[in-house]
């Protein structure tokens, strides 16, 4: 019989202790959810990265709606529960929801540390633990003016850090000598200091908050020596507390958090609490690596499963501040009874420190150089006697014994057991299992499989060591190659740091990344005028000077020096009147070749240079537009003559076809993009060796990606089978869309699906609607302000598209 289970709150824990009972008892229960915040569940560690705008809220999501209807999971979005009767064995929302339970599930997290400290309610105070903190933060961001984060530990500084690169003025207030003092010792501490202040982040020290100023708005903070720091923005980031009071309201155990045995269960034997609101042996937990070990013992718990219990251990603490590299754990405190070793290198920014205790391992701290911080944490562990390699030890892995070791024979060294992802608790023995047993070649397959390295990514280095260390020389990784000789940074780099640091032209972009050229070269310029387009559409105007020849003149160069003419035809179908105007311009301008082009169209080649101006007036006057069979663009859309003509048509292929060439037309996209519309699976248009592809059956139509018919030969994956031509409208440009995004320049879509996963992709556009919906709607956006052919524009009055809602979406015409 299926038992009910309600979970209180939605965040990582809960996610990821449903992902385990879904795999392991799928059908026990039938499972409700109540999440306060408006929204699915997401990752938490990743805020930080969407403040700075490395990432966005769809790139940190973990578990979209798709996710929650594909198990059968009722989501109630934005209800808060209020309420728990423990006799009736029922909850109750703010909204007046009331669910029944057999099983209950308490996740409510924690709450941010508020100072109680006169103006702390100012309008521009705001703390920092969720989505909305952040978005609140981005919108005061855009006043480029002053912000005042209280507190020095991770959540602070990494606020500060986020706040710096959206262009604010930034000061920390931290009450102790040091920052991070409860992760760092005085001498990281120091150094982090330094870093940030060379960053433009002013950092005070010793600083007692003894109010905040202004009328009905945040002006400024005052210190208790008397100072006054002005801002428009205050973060509280001074500490965090179990989000407990609804168990205690319950009458369940609480101290510092709900009680909960080493089972996750609390005082009740129908109630359940995991995550930060749990107390478990003394202690309390924030970060992911033993909130998702409750989930483990949750899910088995609920599974009916017997297993070990929890059991505390240090978690290594990394800050999320790109280019700042730092690894603590355990206890570094002084002590007669222990010993330290230390190593400092000024001129390369390194410190570490190991603190021994009967020659072991009790603490570390790492700054600058962190790649170690794994193998000193299996020690440590391990309580494994370092006797015999004390003199080497602060060297690292590679020189146990004293001379150095081939970097693969340390990570061979490593037991199965070994811990590689301290956040999903995910060690060596698993990882190449999978890898063996899975066939995985990269890394974007093991953390699909395994999630190693999916969270923070900080062990992204020692999951790729472990790759190279199962296949061998079969293992090729895809190194960082930079975007040419006039930079050292790679293209996924440059992109991020693009919206990171807001930059919104090619020079800007070449200043703050320290260009090594004045102007760039051939190579680069295309590179950054596209990402430049894509990323700030509205914002930033094309620079057709960054755009190759072709591009400039809508034509392609021939071998002889001529060019060739393609003007669009919208799936392929013309009329006596644009081929008329065909032969009349081959005619007038004397052009020796016209021929039919694989995409059905028609290419007239010999047009001399000087011409193409007037070429282009005169099929401008017929009502063609550019073809872009020149462009990193999408091309064509092939189609086959479909339900209307042919007996084995299934759906009006042709239409369709046309529907989305001219949705899509002139926007740019990393590399050439090629479309296809086949109304039958006989498929005659060639979908399934397209870039994208539909393929039309009884039921629907069969969306298919990543193919090549070119260098590489490759057949396509089906990405998903929808119902309407609407649904497959979405589907197609919010896949487009993504690639736009997230490919580098000159990247093919069959490489970046190898690249990102197609299980990913799926992920983020069948299974997430939220998502699809919203790179679907990014696109349309950025389309209104596409680049059209200017010739065309000047002589026929072509104006932009107009879109309207998906459903009432017909064919917007190309020229008035």
């Amino acid at each position: 019989m299926t038992e009910k289970l309600v979970i209180i709150g939605n965040g990582m824990a809960p996610g990821r202790m449903l992902e385990h009972l879904l795999e392991n008892a799928p059908d026990r229960y039938e499972v409700t959810i109540f999440n306060a915040e408006p929204r699915v569940n997401y990752d938490r560690i990743m805020l930080s990265p969407v403040l700075s705008g490395e990432k966005d809220y769809e790139q940190i999501i973990i578990h979209g709606d798709g996710w929650y209807i594909k198990n059968g999971i009722t989501l109630y979005k934005g209800h808060k529960i209020v309420g728990i009767d423990r006799v009736a064995k029922t909850v109750t929302s703010d909204k007046g929801v009331m669910a029944d339970y057999d099983k209950l599930v308490i996740a409510t997290g924690s709450v941010p540390f508020i100072l109680p400290v006169p103006g702390n309610n100012l309008a521009g105070v705001l703390s920092y633990r969720d989505l909305d903190d952040v978005n609140a933060m981005l919108l005061a961001a855009q006043s480029r003016s002053t912000a005042v984060v209280i507190g020095g530990g991770l959540l602070g500084l990494e606020a500060a850090a986020g706040l710096k690169e959206r262009g604010m003025d930034v000061t920390v207030l931290h009450l102790m000598p040091t920052l991070m003092e409860r992760q760092l010792d005085p001498a990281a501490g120091y150094m982090l200091q330094q870093e940030l202040e060379q960053r433009g982040i002013k950092v005070i020290t010793k600083a007692s908050t003894k109010a905040i100023l202004g009328d009905r708005k945040v002006e400024g903070v005052a210190l208790a020596d008397g100072r006054v720091i002005p801002a428009t923005l205050v973060v509280m980031a001074a500490g965090i507390k179990p989000n407990a009071w609804l168990a205690a309201e319950a009458g369940l155990a609480t101290n510092r958090g709900i009680l909960v045995d080493d089972r996750m269960q609390t005082s009740d034997p129908d109630i359940l609490a995991l995550g930060e609101c749990a107390e478990v042996g003394g202690h309390v937990y924030g970060l992911v690596a033993p909130l998702y070990e409750m989930a483990r013992i949750a899910a088995a718990r609920l599974a009916g499963e017997d297993g070990p219990g929890f059991v505390h251990n240090d978690t290594p603490t990394k800050l999320k501040v790109t280019g700042i590299d730092v690894f603590s754990l355990g206890d570094f405190a002084d002590g007669e009874d222990r010993q330290e070793i230390v190593l400092r290198d000024a001129a390369a920014g390194v410190y570490k420190r190991l603190v021994l205790k009967e020659n072991r391992i009790v603490g570390t701290v790492l700054y600058g150089e962190t790649a170690d911080g794994a193998w000193f944490n299996e020690l440590k562990k391990k309580a494994i006697d370092i006797s015999d390699m004390r003199d080497t030890l602060i060297f690292g892995q590679a020189y146990q014994g004293g001379s150095p070791l081939d970097p693969m024979a340390a990570v061979a060294a490593l037991p199965d057991d070994a811990e590689i992802c301290g956040c999903n608790g995910v060690c060596k023995g698993k990882i190449v299992a999978a890898i063996q047993s899975k066939k995985l070649t990269s890394l974007d397959d093991v953390r699909a499989h395994t999630k190693a390295s999916a969270s923070c990514g900080s062990c992204t280095g020692l999951v790729e060591q472990v790759l190279k260390l199962t296949l061998g020389d079969s293992y090729a990784p895809a190194a960082v190659q930079p975007m040419c000789s006039c930079t050292s940074l790679g293209h996924d780099d440059v992109r991020r740091l693009i919206k990171a640091k807001g930059l919104k032209s090619v020079y800007a972009v070449m200043q703050e990344l320290e260009w090594k050229t004045s102007c760039g070269c051939a190579k680069c310029r295309p590179a950054l005028n596209y990402y430049l387009v894509c990323d700030w559409p509205g914002e930033y105007t094309d620079d057709y000077q960054s755009r190759f020849i072709n591009e400039r003149v809508h034509a392609n160069i021939q071998k002889d020096g001529t060019y060739s003419v393609v003007p669009r035809m919208w799936g392929g179908v013309t009329s006596a009147k644009e081929l008329r105007a065909i032969a009349d311009v081959v005619d007038k301008f004397q052009i020796p070749t016209v021929k039919v082009t694989g995409g059905q169209r028609i290419d007239m080649l010999g047009v001399r240079k000087e011409d193409l101006p007037a070429v282009w007036a005169d099929l401008g006057k017929a009502g063609f537009v550019s073809g872009h069979a020149y462009a990193k663009g999408l091309r064509t859309v092939k189609t086959c003559v479909g339900s209307e003509w042919c007996r084995f048509g299934t759906q009006d292929s042709t239409a369709l076809g046309i529907r989305i060439e001219k949705f899509m037309w002139g926007s740019w996209t990393p590399a050439k993009v090629k479309m296809a519309v086949s109304g039958c699976p006989r498929n005659c248009a060639e979908a399934t060796c397209k870039d994208v592809g539909v393929v039309c059956v009884d039921s629907g139509f069969e969306i298919h990606f990543a193919g090549a018919a070119g260098l590489d030969i490759r057949g396509t994956e089906v990405l998903g089978l929808v119902k309407t031509e609407d649904e497959a409208l979405e589907v197609i440009v919010a896949l487009t869309q993504m690639y736009r995004e997230q490919a580098r320049y000159l990247e093919r879509i069959y490489k970046w699906a190898k690249r990102v996963g197609t299980d990913e992709i799926r992920k983020q556009i069948l299974a997430d609607e939220e998502r699809r919906r919203a790179f679907f709607d990014r696109f349309v956006y950025s389309q209104k302000f596409a680049q059209v052919d200017p010739w065309s524009e000047r002589v026929s009055g072509l104006h932009k598209h107009e879109f309207r809602p998906l459903a009432t979406v017909g064919l917007p015409q190309a020229a008035e």
